[in-house]
C-alpha cells in the first residue's frame, strides 16, 4: 500500500462500504470499563464478535464431517459472555459486515489476549469481492473451560492490497458463503 494502512482502511470503509459498522479508532475501553480492543489498528482492523454461539459438542458421538456435518452436534446460546469446554470450539460471527473489493485478499490472526490463553481462532482468507460476516472458530487447547467475551475484539484482519483486479473473485464463482448472515456451519 502506497498510503498509510490505517488510512487506507478508513477509506475503503467509508467509500466502498467494506466495514460495516466501522470503528475508525482502535476502542480499548467503553463506558462499561476495560475490553479486549476494536477497531483500526496500525495495519489492520480488529474484529468483534456477536453474542451468537454454536459450542461443539458430542452428546451424539457424531464424526465430525465436513461433507455431511450434523448440525445436532452444536448447542446454541445467545449471550454476553461463551463458555467454551476443554479441547473444544465453538463457531461465531462478526458483528461487522464485509464487502471485500477485487483488488484486495483478507487474513484473519488471532488476538494475542486470547492467544496466551490458549484459545485459537481460525478464519479462512476473506476473497475478493466476497461479502457477509464472518464465521468464526474458536478452539479451546486447554484442559480448562475458557470464556470468549461478545462485542469485544477477538481477531485481527490484514488487508493485501494488490495493484491489479483478479482474474476470477469470489463473487464470480458464485461462491457457496457470499452474503452470510449468521454463524454459517460447513456447506458442500
Amino acid at each position: 500500500m502506497s498510503i498509510k494502512a490505517d488510512k487506507w482502511i478508513r477509506r475503503m470503509a467509508e467509500t466502498q462500504q467494506m466495514i460495516t459498522p466501522f470503528e475508525p479508532q482502535q476502542v480499548r475501553q467503553t463506558s462499561q470499563g476495560k475490553t479486549i480492543s476494536h477497531g483500526t489498528s496500525s495495519y489492520g482492523y480488529d474484529i468483534r464478535c456477536a453474542r451468537e454461539f454454536k459450542i461443539f459438542t458430542n452428546i451424539n458421538s457424531a464424526i465430525v464431517d465436513p461433507k455431511n456435518f450434523c448440525e445436532s452436534s452444536f448447542v446454541d446460546l445467545t449471550a454476553d459472555v461463551c463458555i467454551i469446554p476443554p479441547n473444544s470450539f465453538a463457531l461465531a460471527r462478526s458483528i461487522e459486515y464485509f464487502r471485500i473489493p477485487r483488488n484486495v485478499l483478507v487474513i484473519c490472526v488471532g488476538k494475542s489476549t486470547y492467544a496466551r490463553c490458549g484459545i485459537i481462532v481460525n478464519v479462512t482468507p476473506l476473497e475478493p469481492e466476497w461479502e457477509g460476516h464472518i464465521t468464526l472458530e474458536f478452539s479451546n487447547t486447554t484442559p480448562l473451560p475458557a470464556k470468549i467475551y461478545a462485542n469485544e475484539g477477538v481477531a485481527q484482519l490484514l488487508f493485501l492490497e494488490s495493484d491489479e483486479e483478479c482474474a476470477a473473485s469470489y463473487k464470480d464463482k458464485n461462491g457457496k458463503y457470499q452474503g452470510q448472515m449468521g454463524v454459517t456451519l460447513p456447506m458442500t
